[in-house]
C-alpha cells in the first residue's frame, strides 16, 4: 500500500475521511445550510474567544443578540418571532455550537427549549407576546427553575410553594443549578400548590427573589449556575402559567431540552477527535507521525466508530421528532448513549495529545470536564437508564 498521509491543516479533507458511512448525504440541502451557517458562526465567534472565557470562568452574554440572529434561539417554535425550524435542523446547529463549548449550547437549550419552550406550550397569548420575540431575538434572557437542593432526579418532590392570597400568588422555596439567572429578564419557576405543581413567570428584581451563583467550577465553567431563593415572593394572577398542570408541564420542556443534548454531546466528541486526528497527523516521535502508529490508528478509529453510529441514532431521532413519533424512551436512549460515548472521546483524545492535552488551547480536556455536567442534567445516566429498564419490563425501579 502507498501511504497518503492527511494534511492536518485540511479541515474539510478529514471530516470527509471521517464520514464513512456517508452520513452527510442524509442531510438535506437546508439542513446541511442551517449546519454551514452555525459552524462558521462558531469558527469565527466561539473558537478564538473560548479557552479564555473557560480559565476566567466567564459566560459571554454578549453573544446572546448575535446568536438570535443566527436564528437558533427558540428554534423550533413558531410564532411570535421564532425562528420555526425543523427538528433536525436544531439538532445540527445543538452539534455544532457544542463543539464550540457545552456551555454555548447549553445558553441556547436553556433560552429556547427551558423557558422559551415552557412559555411558548403552556403560556397565556399576552405571556407569549410579551416575551417570545424578545427572548428570540436575544434581547431578553431566560430561565428555568425546577431542580432543588434536595428534588434533582426526583421532581416530583419539590418544595417550592406558591399559595394564593387573594388574587396574588406568594411563591416561597429553593432552587439549585439553575442556568442563567443572573442574566434573566423571566425566571420560569415551578413550585407546589393546593392544585398540584404550577408554573409562574417571575421577573427579575421581584422583592423576595434572590440569586447566588455557584461558583468555583470545574465544569461548564464558560457557563453560569445559580442557587434561587423565593422569600414570600408575590406574584400577580398574570404570572401563572394557565395551561401548565402537574409535572407534564416542565417534563415536557426537559425531554426539549434532552433532544439538544443527544446531538450537541456530538459536538464536543467530534470536536475533540478532531483535535486529536490533527496533533496525530503532525506530532513525529521515533521518526515519524504518531498518527502512524497502531497503538494510535486504535484510538481514532474506536472514536470514528462511535461518532458515526451516534450520528445515525440523533438523526433518526431527529425524523421521528419531525414526524411526531418521538417517544421518552427514544430521548433517553439517545442521551444515554451519545453522552456517554462523547465523554469517552475527550477523554482518550486527550490521551493522544500527551502532556499538551492538559492545555486549554486544545479542546478535548475542556470537553471532557464539561461533559461532566451534562452526563448529569436533564436525566443523569441512571435516571435514563432506568426510563429504559421500566421500557423494557414494564416494571418500575424507582421506588
Amino acid at each position: 500500500m502507498t501511504d497518503a498521509r492527511r494534511d492536518p491543516d485540511d479541515l474539510r479533507t478529514l471530516r470527509e475521511a471521517s464520514d464513512i458511512l456517508g452520513i452527510d448525504a442524509l442531510l438535506s440541502a437546508e439542513e446541511q445550510a442551517v449546519r454551514d451557517r452555525v459552524r462558521a458562526f462558531v469558527d469565527a465567534e466561539i473558537r478564538p474567544h473560548i479557552a479564555g472565557w473557560f480559565d476566567r470562568a466567564h459566560f459571554p452574554a454578549e453573544l446572546a443578540p448575535a446568536l438570535g440572529r443566527l436564528g437558533v434561539l427558540g428554534m423550533e417554535l413558531d410564532g411570535h418571532g421564532c425562528p420555526g425550524r425543523s427538528a433536525v435542523e436544531y439538532g445540527v446547529a445543538a452539534l455544532e455550537l457544542e463543539a464550540g463549548d457545552s456551555g454555548i449550547r447549553t445558553f441556547v437549550s436553556v433560552q429556547g427549549s427551558l423557558a422559551m419552550g415552557s412559555i411558548h406550550r403552556w403560556g397565556s397569548d399576552a405571556q407569549k407576546q410579551e416575551w417570545l420575540p424578545r427572548m428570540a431575538a436575544g434581547e431578553a434572557i431566560g430561565s428555568f427553575g425546577l431542580t432543588e437542593p434536595t428534588a434533582g432526579s426526583d421532581p416530583s418532590r419539590m418544595k417550592t410553594f406558591a399559595r394564593r392570597d387573594g388574587g396574588d400568588w406568594i411563591l416561597s422555596g429553593a432552587k439549585r443549578w439553575i442556568g442563567l439567572a443572573p442574566i434573566a429578564a423571566v425566571t420560569v419557576v415551578w413550585a407546589q400548590t393546593d392544585d398540584g405543581v404550577r408554573g409562574f413567570l417571575v421577573p427579575a428584581g421581584t422583592p423576595g427573589f434572590e440569586v447566588t451563583v455557584l461558583e468555583p467550577k470545574g465544569s461548564m465553567r464558560a457557563s453560569v449556575q445559580t442557587a434561587l431563593r423565593f422569600d414570600e415572593v408575590r406574584l400577580p394572577a398574570s404570572a401563572l402559567l394557565p395551561e401548565a398542570r402537574g409535572l407534564r408541564g416542565p417534563l415536557s420542556a426537559l425531554n426539549d431540552a434532552r433532544y439538544g443534548i443527544v446531538w450537541g454531546s456530538l459536538g464536543a466528541g467530534r470536536d475533540s477527535y478532531e483535535a486529536a486526528l490533527r496533533h496525530a497527523l503532525r506530532r513525529e516521535q521515533f521518526g515519524q507521525p504518531i498518527a502512524g502508529f497502531q497503538l494510535t490508528q486504535r484510538k481514532l478509529v474506536d472514536m470514528v466508530v462511535e461518532l458515526q453510529k451516534g450520528a445515525l441514532l440523533a438523526l433518526q431521532i431527529g425524523r421521528a421528532k419531525d414526524a411526531g413519533t418521538l417517544t421518552p424512551a427514544q430521548i433517553s436512549l439517545g442521551k444515554l448513549n451519545n453522552v456517554r460515548e462523547a465523554i469517552e472521546i475527550a477523554r482518550e483524545a486527550r490521551t493522544i495529545l500527551g502532556g499538551d492535552g492538559v492545555l486549554l488551547e486544545h479542546s478535548p480536556i475542556r470537553h471532557a470536564a464539561n461533559l461532566e455536567s451534562v452526563r448529569t442534567y436533564e436525566g443523569t445516566d441512571e435516571v435514563h437508564t432506568l426510563i429504559l429498564g421500566q421500557h423494557l419490563t414494564g416494571l418500575s425501579a424507582f421506588r
